[in-house]
Parts: C-alpha cells; structure tokens; sequence
C-alpha cells in the first residue's frame, strides 16, 4: 500500500519506518529542516534500538522518503496518519492545534477519498472535531474517513513493539475504513496478534485507560515500597507475590523512582482534565500523581540520610535518561535529581549511555557539573553513586573495579539493578528491599 505519515517525532518516525518494512511505500512528512536532512541520510533525530538499520534499509531499497511538501503528502496515498505532538498546557488540557492544522491542510489539498487515521494521543472524540474541520475547510464535497488507531509503542523498544504487536485497536466507523484497516494490518494478523475494531471514541479512550493503568500499577508499588523499607521486607517479594495472580501480572511492578517520559506524565494529567470537563473527579489518577512526584523526594532525602552532607561531596550518577533504551529527558526524575544536588553544592560527574546531550542543554556543564564519556570514569574518587537509570550496561558493572575507582563505596540504587546479596564491601542502599 502507499501511506503518508504527517510527523517524524518518536511514533511518526516509527511508524513510517516500520509500514516501509513491510513492503508499504511511506512518504514522510517533517518540517523541522534540520531533521529532514538527517532523515534524508538515513540518520534518525531520536535514539530508538534498531530504528536507523531498518530506515538506512528501506531509504536505499526505495520504499520510504521524506519531504516538507504537505500536499504532495496528502495527495500521495488515500491512507494518512496523523502523528503530530499533543503537547500538554498548564491545565492538563492537551493542545490540538497541530492536529487542527493537519486537518485543515487536509481538506484543502486532499483530491480524493481519504482516510485520516489519528495516530497521535488525543482526547476522547476529537475524531468528531477533525471530521467537522475537514467537512468545513474541504475545497469540494469529497468522501473521507476519520479513524483512531493508538500506538502502544514503548520508548527504548518501539520497533520491536510496532512488528510484535499484543493488541491492534482501529476505531472506525465504515465499511471502506474496516476494509483498508484489514489490509494494511494483515502481516499481522495472519501471525496471530489480534486486531480490535471499535468506535473511534472507545480507540481513542483505550489509549488514555491503558497509559493511566499502567502508570497506577508504578505509583502502587512504589507506594507499598515505602512501606517496605519501615517494616523491614523486601518489595520485589511483594511485587513476586501479587504479580503471579494472573488477574494482576507482574510487568510495570518495579519499584523505585517513578515514571516519566512524553507519555505516562502528560497522558494521566490529560485523562484527569478529560474526567473534568465531564463533569468527574479521576481522585485515584491524582493519587498517582502524586505518589509519582513524591518518589523523587523520597530518593533525594535517601541521600541525604545516607551521605547527611551533600555539598562539596563527588557524587556520581549513572543514567539520565527518563528509562533505558532511549536518549528522551522528558520529565525524567533525573532533572529533579541533579537540579537538587546542584543546589545544595554537590559536585557531580553525569553519565548516561544517550541522554547526555540532551540533559546538557538543562544542565550546562561547569566546575561542579561534569559529563563523562563512560560509566567508569564517572566514578573516580566519588564519595557516592547514585543510579537513576535501569541501562543493562550499568548491571553489567564490573563492581571490584567501581569498589576500586570511588572514594567510598556508597551506592544509592533508585532502581534496584542489583541483587543485595551480591553487594558485599558496599554500602547499598536501594528502594523498599
């Protein structure tokens, strides 16, 4: 099939990328020049595990390419996706003006039936608001569709989760749509993965359910961390035994910081206004909220606790990134972290395997602040790590040499990367064991 995808950020790029590997021809459309001259080169703006092999691959065997020319895109395929940013304003509410802009682009160039599939996070039936604004601004009376179909994409696994889907969700509302929706998800469910077709409302308030979910399973086992540590149990015993009933399951019940990311964060405070503006309080996602935001603090004053000085002390940390696997800062507890020591006078040395130039441009660096191209060299006479980040790198460790290179053996796991057991000659500390 041909497909336009309107928006290279991290589900766009994705997207594009991975409907090229199945042997679609995708046309691309980003306006940011500086990336499309990367994109162009096959280089990737984000870090995402296996994203610039599979976009060098099918830039050279011709399937994908990447222009500024919005009607050309329009007018390339009957199938577009919309996978422009929802970003958050103060309210919570998200902001749609992009998806507006794209709408009406579309009604103003489209030449033909097309079907505008939503593919970026958006409030429950704002399908209806595209299909008004197309309808409205369209230049004659063509036949459209406006669809939902979420992505359930992980930052740090993305691709793999795009080509090993658990679920499909397509929201439509017409034959044709269903029709296209089968096809263009057939390698797929000709392996077995389900495809889901509801409304477009129920598509798109799947999205919002799932992600506040999740995040709620964090915060509760964070919470019952917290616990943990006053009466003396281990969490991930907890966490083992809630996590074998099948009713609950065991993913997203490490304890530790909390989340962050573009997605967790901004999507709860967007269900939470969605819950408002008809007329219910969400008080359970407020509680996650803030049991999410208090991880930080109670990480900091572990810190303090332990180290009782922080000024003039050389700390290491080790990850900066919100979660392994990705180069994203976006409300990664790492900011509340660092901005905090180095408000205190800590001296620090930052490593992370991706996100450093990212975390740089919050944190330039200066006497006190450095960054460091390894995780070992992080350590040299350090009274302290700390370890925001669960990169396996920073597991792998070899810890007779990072016992050797600190001042003093004082590690702080905010992620739990390591088994007690294993850490005699430390001082290890962790969270709710």
């Amino acid at each position: 099939m041909k497909i336009t995808v309107v928006g290279a950020g991290y589900v766009g790029l994705v997207t594009a990328t991975c409907f090229a590997e199945l042997g679609n021809h995708v046309l691309c459309v980003e306006k940011i020049e500086s990336h499309l001259n990367k994109l162009k080169k096959g280089i990737p703006h984000i870090y995402e595990p296996g994203l610039e092999e599979m976009l060098k691959k099918n830039l050279e065997e011709g399937r994908i390419k990447f222009s500024t020319d919005i009607k050309e895109a329009i007018n390339f395929s009957e199938v577009i996706f919309i996978c422009v940013g929802t970003p958050q304003s103060d309210s919570g509410k998200a902001d749609l003006s992009q998806v507006e802009a794209v709408s009406r682009q579309i009604a103003e160039f489209m030449d033909g039936y097309k079907l505008v599939i939503e593919k970026s996070t958006v409030p429950v039936n704002t399908h209806q608001w595209v299909k008004k604004t197309i309808s409205r601004y369209a230049a004659s009376d063509l036949d459209f569709d406006v669809a939902s179909n979420p992505e359930f994409l992980r930052e740090g696994s993305a691709v793999f989760d795009f080509m090993n889907p658990d679920r499909i969700v397509a929201g439509v509302e017409s034959d044709r749509a269903r029709q296209i929706f089968e096809e263009l998800y057939e390698p797929f469910t000709k392996k077995g993965h389900p495809l889901l077709m509801t409304s477009p409302a129920a598509a798109e308030l799947i999205k919002h359910s799932a992600n506040s979910f999740l995040a709620m399973k964090i915060s509760y086992i964070n919470m019952i961390a917290q616990l943990c540590e006053k009466v003396g149990v281990d969490v991930n015993m907890i966490a083992q035994g809630i996590g074998l009933d099948e009713r609950v399951g065991a993913k997203f019940l490490n304890a530790g910081i909390g989340y962050g990311g573009s997605c967790f964060p901004k999507d709860v405070k967007a269900f939470i206004k969605i819950a408002e503006d008809h007329g219910l309080e969400f008080g359970l996602l407020r509680e996650t909220e803030k049991i999410n935001a208090n991880m930080r603090r109670v990480f900091l004053d572990k810190v303090e606790e332990i180290l009782w000085i922080n000024k003039d002390k050389h700390i290491a940390v080790w990850g900066l990134a919100f979660k392994p696997g990705t180069d994203d800062i976006r409300e990664a507890p790492a900011i509340d972290i660092v901005g905090e020591l180095v408000k205190n006078g800590a001296n620090l040395r930052l490593y992370d395997p991706e996100a450093a130039a990212n975390f740089k441009q919050l944190f330039p660096e200066n006497e006190n602040l450095q960054y460091v191209n390894d995780k070992y060299s992080a350590l040299e006479n350090a009274d302290a790590l700390l370890i925001i980040t669960e990169w396996d790198e920073f597991q792998e460790a070899d810890l007779d040499r990072v016992k050797k290179l600190m001042k003093l053996p004082i590690i702080i796991d905010g992620r739990n990367i390591f088994p007690p057991e294993k850490m005699q000659g430390f001082e290890y500390y962790s969270m709710g064991r």
